[in-house]
C-alpha cells in the first residue's frame, strides 16, 4: 500500500498554521499544529483532559455505523473539543478504536503539547483543539498531503488533471448520495493512458453533516485541488484531509480495500459511445446497499462526460463532423481550447429528455442569446442555456464560456455540467440555481423582502469573493465585463454565484489593462473609461461591483430615473444624499431599520 508524504505547503486554512516538513515516506501520523493557539504541559489539566476526550471519542467512533464521533470534554480553559473520522466501509471498527489510540499516545508529542493539533494517519482524521471548531461548518484543520512523486513523462498534464477532476467530482457525488451518517464512497479510472492504468479516489464527510452540508465541502475541495497553489498540476497523489470532509486521489496500487464503489473506464471508442456500460458497481463494501437503478441514477451523468473525455484526438476528429453537424466553429484556437473541454460533452438526445424536449413549462427566463430551461439529468436539476438556432450572434460568447468555465472552480462561481454541440444546437448545461437571479428578488417588491440585511450583506461578500478569485486567485487573470445583478445566480440558501461568462476576456500574467473597439455589456454598470475610450481592466468590474452594491442596498436598478424632478439616476441620488448627510435614506424601505 503507497502512502502520501507530507511535503511543505503554505498555511493551512481557517487559522491552522501547517508546520513545515523535510519530506519522508511512510512515516504517520501527518500533523497540522497551530501554534499560534499556545502550548501546554505534560500533566497538566489540559493534557488530561486531552487524553479523556480521544479516549471517549475513539470508543465512540468504532461504535458508530459512519466510524465518526465528535464531541467535547472538561470545562473553563480546560475545556477540549475534538473529532475523530475513520475511513467508512473499508476500515473496522477495531482498526479505527487502533487509530484512536495511536492518536492518543501521538498527540502530545508530535505538537509539542500545542492545544490545537491535527494527526492525519492512512485510516483515520483526528483532530483536538481548545476552539469550540464543531461549531462551524467550516472545513477547518486542513491538511494538504501529497505524494511528492510527479505522473510519468510524457504524459498530458491537461488531459490527466481533467481526468483526475472528474474522477474526484464522481466520487464526491456518490459519498452525497450515501444514507447518512456514512457519505462515503471511493472510486477507479482506468484506461486513461497505458503509463496510468489505474487512478484511486475517495471521498467522505463528517457523519454530522447533512448530504447538502456534505456536497459543498466537497465541492469546495475539488474546486481547490488545480488551482495553482493547492497541489502541482502533475503530482501523482493527493490528499485534503479537514475536519468537515476528506478527499483523495492516487496512482499505481490501490489505498483502500474491497472493490470501488464507482468506476469509470476511458479506454476506447465504444466506451465514448456506449458509456452506460462504464459504470461498474461495487460487488462488496460501499455499494451493498444501494440499489442498482440509485446507483445508475447518480453515476450516469458523470460516466456519460467521463467517458468522452478519454477518447483520443484522433477519435474526436473522427467524430466532431457528424457531433458538430451545423455548427462551425468561429475562432482559429476553437479546436486547440475544444479539446481542453471536450471532457463534458453531452448529447443532444439526453438533454432533450431532460427538458421535456424544451417544453415551455420548463422555461426559466430569456436573454440576449437564447432561452435557459430547467431540466432533470440523470436525477441531477440542471439549467440548460439554449442559445438561439440558426443564429450566428454568441458564437464566440458560447466558445469563450465554455473554455473559462472549465478552467475556473470557485464556490462563488456557477459551475458548467457539460454542453453540447449537435444538430445545429448550442448548448450550455449549469448547476440549477433555485432562485435563479439576483434581480428577480432584488428588483420584485415582494420578493425582496426575503433579502433581510444578513442576506444582502452575505451576497456582496460573496460576489466580492468570486470577482477576487476571478482577477488574483486563478490560475489566469479574468475580466467578467458584464457584472450586473443578472448575473448573479442565487442557490437555496440564497448565496450567491457568478455566472454568464460569455464577454469575459483573458488577461497575461502581467497584463494591466486592454483596449476594444467593441463596446460590450450591460449600460448603467459600465465603467466611463471603458465606455468612451474601450478601456478596460479590473477596474471595469471593480465599478460594476460598486453598482451592484449600492443597488443591493437601495433596492432599486440603476436604470431610469427615480427622481424626475431632479433628472437623476441612482448614482447621482447617492452622492446627492452622501454630500448632504443623509445617506440612510437611500436604504431600501423594506429593510425598514433592520441593518447594520
Amino acid at each position: 500500500m503507497r502512502v502520501p508524504v507530507l511535503v511543505p505547503l503554505v498555511a493551512a486554512a481557517a487559522a491552522l498554521a501547517l508546520m513545515a516538513m523535510v519530506p519522508y515516506a511512510a512515516a504517520q501520523p501527518w500533523v497540522v499544529c497551530d501554534t499560534k493557539s499556545g502550548n501546554y504541559s505534560a500533566g497538566s489539566a489540559y493534557a488530561d483532559t486531552v487524553l479523556e476526550l480521544i479516549s471517549a471519542l475513539r470508543a465512540n467512533a468504532s461504535a458508530s455505523p459512519a466510524l465518526f464521533a465528535s464531541g467535547s470534554a472538561g470545562a473553563g480553559a480546560d475545556t477540549v473539543y475534538g473529532i475523530v473520522l475513520c475511513r467508512a466501509e473499508d476500515v473496522s471498527a477495531s482498526d479505527c478504536f487502533d487509530c484512536g489510540t495511536r492518536a492518543g499516545q501521538d498527540v502530545e508529542s508530535v505538537c509539542n503539547g500545542t492545544r490545537d493539533a491535527v494527526l492525519v494517519y492512512n485510516q483515520c482524521y483526528v483532530r483536538v483543539a481548545a476552539t469550540d471548531f464543531l461549531a462551524s461548518l467550516n472545513n477547518t484543520g486542513m491538511a494538504r498531503l501529497t505524494s511528492g512523486r510527479s505522473i510519468p513523462s510524457g504524459v498530458n498534464v491537461a488531459v490527466y488533471d481533467a481526468a483526475v477532476t472528474r474522477l474526484l467530482n464522481a466520487t464526491a457525488r456518490l459519498a452525497v448520495a450515501q444514507p447518512p451518517p456514512k457519505m462515503f464512497a471511493t472510486g477507479q479510472l482506468v484506461g486513461l493512458d497505458p503509463r496510468l492504468p489505474n487512478i484511486w479516489s475517495m471521498a467522505q464527510c463528517a457523519g454530522d453533516l447533512s448530504p447538502a452540508q456534505c456536497r459543498r465541502c466537497l465541492d469546495d475541495l475539488v474546486a481547490q485541488w488545480w488551482n495553482g497553489s493547492t497541489f502541482p498540476l502533475d503530482v501523482d497523489g493527493a490528499r485534503l484531509a479537514g475536519s468537515r470532509c476528506n478527499l483523495r486521489s492516487e496512482l499505481g496500487d490501490v489505498f483502500y480495500t474491497g472493490s470501488p464503489m464507482v468506476k469509470l473506464q476511458m479506454n476506447d471508442e465504444a466506451a465514448a459511445r456506449a458509456p452506460s456500460t462504464d459504470v461498474v458497481p461495487a460487488t462488496g463494501g460501499g455499494g451493498k446497499n444501494n440499489s442498482a437503478g440509485k446507483l445508475l441514477a447518480i453515476i450516469l451523468p458523470i460516466v456519460i462526460v467521463a467517458a468522452v473525455a478519454a477518447t483520443t484526438l484522433y477519435i474526436w476528429n473522427v467524430r466532431k463532423k457528424r457531433m458538430f453537424r451545423g455548427t462551425k466553429l468561429p475562432h482559429p484556437r476553437a479546436v486547440e481550447d475544444f479539446e481542453s473541454i471536450k471532457s463534458t460533452l453531452l448529447s443532444l438526445s439526453s438533454l432533450q429528455v431532460a427538458t421535456n424536449n424544451f417544453d415551455e413549462s420548463n422555461k426559466l427566463g430569456e436573454g440576449g442569446f437564447g432561452s435557459v430551461y430547467k431540466g432533470d439529468l440523470f436525477g441531477q436539476q440542471v439549467a440548460v442555456k439554449r442559445l438561439s438556432k440558426g443564429s450566428g450572434q454568441g458564437l464566440e460568447e458560447l466558445r469563450n464560456e465554455l473554455v473559462l468555465m472549465a478552467k475556473l472552480h470557485h464556490k462563488n462561481l456557477v459551475r458548467l455540467e457539460g454542453f453540447c454541440l449537435e444538430e445545429g444546437e448550442r448548448l450550455l448545461v449549469y448547476e440549477y440555481m433555485p432562485n435563479k437571479s439576483l434581480d428577480t428578488v432584488l428588483f420584485d417588491p415582494k420578493e425582496k423582502r426575503r433579502l433581510d440585511w444578513r442576506k444582502r450583506f452575505n451576497i456582496i461578500e460573496g460576489v466580492a469573493r468570486g470577482l477576487q478569485y476571478l482577477h488574483e486567485d486563478s490560475q489566469r487573470k479574468i475580466i467578467h465585463r458584464d457584472m450586473k445583478a443578472g448575473n448573479v445566480l442565487l442557490d437555496a440558501d440564497m448565496n450567491p454565484k457568478i455566472g454568464d461568462f460569455g464577454l469575459a476576456r483573458l488577461f497575461g500574467q502581467d497584463q494591466t489593462r486592454d483596449v476594444t473597439n467593441r463596446i460590450v455589456g450591460t449600460f448603467g454598470y459600465m465603467s466611463p473609461e471603458y465606455v468612451m475610450r474601450g478601456q478596460y481592466s479590473t477596474k471595469l468590474d471593480v465599478f460594476s461591483f460598486g453598482i451592484l452594491v449600492i443597488e443591493i442596498i437601495t433596492g432599486k436598478r440603476n436604470i431610469g430615473h427615480y427622481f424626475h424632478e431632479q433628472n437623476e439616476d441612482i448614482i447621482s441620488t447617492v452622492w446627492r444624499h452622501w454630500s448632504e448627510g443623509t445617506i440612510a435614506e437611500i436604504i431600501d424601505d423594506s429593510l425598514g431599520r433592520n441593518y447594520s
